[in-house]
């Protein structure tokens, strides 16, 4: 498949991992590691600092349209910590004035007042992992905190101007029934957020619940069901959803995670930290670095890799991302992102049309009701094996 037209560079998003947890919760398969003994924050700051400095010539002078701080648990890191990185990200490129700077936090490990320490640092979002209201819930997920932290947690964001944050609310939990999923949505509704990520427990490969599942999960039409009835709580609430699992109030959609579907690019940094950089020339390149902490702190520049993606590779990789969201891509979108016309995808997209799992709203693709059900399997048909075998449909 060879690429046909040329590539405006998307939007830049800087995304920082921290790889550190209290304790590694049994359903998690992201780079996160049980913190043993002190934090090395001055070693670990180090690292990102030659990390970026490495990085930057890739992405010099565009302006970046958000920060992401995720994990693991950034929130084990000062405030001080924090204003630092920031401080380093901001004088090496310019910011857009309403970049959104976004840090993940574990309700059990922010002491009381760091919130404000955090906005004066330069955060103006936060994401916290409630996960569940049900303290019995939480024990069987390896949660270190209870439902009160989430709730002093939320009562401190909004005390401190920080009232743009998300909760993440988890589904489909061991012993779980339709009246536990939605008491836990009303109650994470009730605590005022502007954003909520509700999504089911997944049993990932490579994590212990994927070994040894939680007794008593539910089926899967029972999930089903409580995600119909939850997400009709969220629209009632005035929560649109505009993505597979993102719920957000008018004007408070994510904006890293908008430019993660709509294929921008973001430079990652940290340990296992993953990059889509598009260079001036339009090739469109994935990094990635080393994933243990101790060899990412000896090796910040040498262990990082660059591989310039396929253009065959690319209709899998767009829809990746772009199928996530509720409304679904334009062609303008696929071809400003990957450099390709539509015309290399159609017989696809209308293979999956007959199926009534891809429908075309006005210019719009998107995925149906049924093929949000079933999504993986329709990103899976974009793969370039299948791509190749795909007629157009008359």
């Amino acid at each position: 498949m060879a690429r046909e037209l040329a590539l405006i560079p998307p939007p830049l998003a800087l995304y920082v991992h921290f790889p550190w947890c209290v304790s590694k919760c049994p359903y998690c398969d992201f780079n996160s590691f049980t913190l043993h003994g002190a934090l090395p924050s001055g070693t670990y700051l180090d690292a990102l600092r030659a990390d970026f400095e490495a990085q930057l010539p890739t992405v010099q002078g565009r302006p970046v349209v958000s920060v992401f701080m995720g994990g693991g648990t950034p929130s084990l890191f000062t405030p001080d910590d924090i204003g630092q990185v920031l401080q380093m990200l901001r004088a090496a490129l310019p910011f857009a004035a309403d970049a959104e700077v976004t840090l993940e936090a574990n309700p059990a490990t922010v002491e009381r007042g760091r919130f404000a320490e955090y906005r004066s640092a330069g955060v103006n979002r936060v994401s916290l992992g409630a996960q569940s209201f049900d303290p019995v819930v939480l024990k069987a997920l390896g949660r270190i905190h209870v439902p009160a932290d989430v709730h002093r947690a939320a009562q401190e964001l909004h005390a401190c101007g920080l009232d743009n944050f998300n909760l993440d609310v988890m589904f489909a939990l061991p012993g779980q029934q339709r009246e536990g999923a939605l008491a836990d949505l009303r109650e994470a509704l009730a605590l005022q957020p502007a954003h909520l990520s509700h999504y089911q427990l997944t049993l990932e490969p490579g994590t212990p619940f994927a070994a040894l599942p939680p007794p008593a999960l539910p089926d899967d039409d029972l999930a089903w069901e409580m995600q119909q009835e939850c997400h009709a709580v969220l629209a009632a609430q005035g929560f649109g959803q505009y993505e597979v699992s993102g719920f957000a109030r008018a004007g408070r959609q994510c904006v890293h995670n908008l430019n993660y579907w709509q294929f921008g690019d973001y430079l990652g940094l940290g340990a296992g930290a993953h990059g889509k950089v598009t260079d001036a020339a339009g090739v469109i390149y994935r990094t990635t670095q080393l994933r243990e902490p101790r060899r990412y702190q000896a090796k910040p520049v040498e262990g990082l890799q660059r591989r310039r993606v396929p253009a065959d590779d690319l209709p899998f990789e767009f829809a990746l991302n772009a199928l996530r969201l509720v409304a679904g891509f334009e062609p303008a979108l696929w071809v400003g992102r990957t450099g390709l016309d539509l015309q290399q995808i159609l017989p696809l997209l209308q293979k999956q049309q007959a199926r009534g799992l891809l429908e075309l709203v006005g210019d719009r693709w998107r995925a149906t009701e049924q093929g949000q059900r079933f999504l993986n399997d329709v990103i899976a048909s974009f793969l370039p094996g299948e791509i190749s075998q795909a007629t157009p449909v008359v």
